[in-house]
């Protein structure tokens, strides 16, 4: 079900350095080179050369098309000129000798190197204190990056809610992802949130705990802190007046 395993992908081979004067009118140039297949055989290569300036895109090489392409008045004319020459075959060649080669040696080594997320439902309450809190659905720690959550009810997709979703890099070739859903549960309503990715043989499910309304679990837990504070007050207590007096707390308690 994953973008990866469908090798629905393209790999950036070359992104070129840019080239610039160190003044406050300095101006930069970009060529960035890409490569794109969904064939096993990479038989469906497509090899696109681009050129930038200031990044307004000037040019571009299309395999597919065999020539290049101007985007303006004097992108058309590098084009013309470029098609009339060598650069057109050097370029078609870099079907083979760039895409060909990088892909072909570099990407079975890591296409199947795939780490499982580590998924945490959570629900954050609304400053205003509003019922009920929004619902988050992470995801930490996977890779690759092609990953889709999707938020259940009763086991059903939901799809009308409103839901924010935010992905982000770790610094360390991991992902992390956040999913949050906006929807007021009903008594015993399900909640679940399903994480599909290409480590996984099959999608994750985590539920929400419905059992109880969000305001009577909130007072459960309420009141479990009031009793636990009780205890603690009372044998304070004890042992102040077991200090103070040497007497059993009997007496202590008979005399007060």
């Amino acid at each position: 079900m994953s973008l990866l395993k469908l090798l629905n992908c393209h790999l950036i081979l070359i992104l070129a350095l840019f080239i610039g004067a160190e003044s406050a009118n300095e101006h930069y140039s970009a060529r960035w080179s890409r490569c794109f297949f969904s064939a096993l055989d990479y038989s469906d290569m497509v090899y696109i050369d681009s050129f930038y300036f200031n990044k307004f895109l000037l040019i571009q090489f299309n395999s597919t098309l065999g020539k290049f392409v101007g985007f303006n008045e004097y992108g058309m004319n590098l084009a013309a000129q470029f098609n009339n020459s060598t650069f057109v075959n050097a370029e078609m060649a870099s079907v083979n000798s760039e895409c060909g080669f990088h892909i072909k040696i570099r990407y079975p080594q890591i296409h199947d190197k795939t780490v499982k997320p580590k998924v945490k439902l959570s629900v954050v309450k609304q400053e205003d204190g509003r019922n009920p809190a929004v619902f988050m659905c992470s995801a930490y720690e996977f890779y690759p990056k092609y990953i889709k959550i999707s938020w259940l009810r009763n086991g059903e997709v939901m799809t009308s809610e409103d839901t924010a979703l935010m992905e982000m890099a770790d610094g360390d070739w991991y992902y992390q992802i956040h999913s949050e859903l906006a929807y007021i549960p009903k008594y015993g309503e399900n909640i679940s949130c399903m994480v599909d990715h290409a480590s996984l043989t099959e999608p994750i499910f985590v539920n929400w705990d419905s059992s109880l309304p969000t305001s009577e679990r909130d007072k459960i837990t309420i009141g479990v802190c009031v009793l636990v504070l009780g205890i603690i007050i009372a044998a304070a207590g004890f042992i102040y007046c077991q200090k103070k007096t040497g007497r059993k707390f009997v007496r202590c308690a008979a005399t007060d």
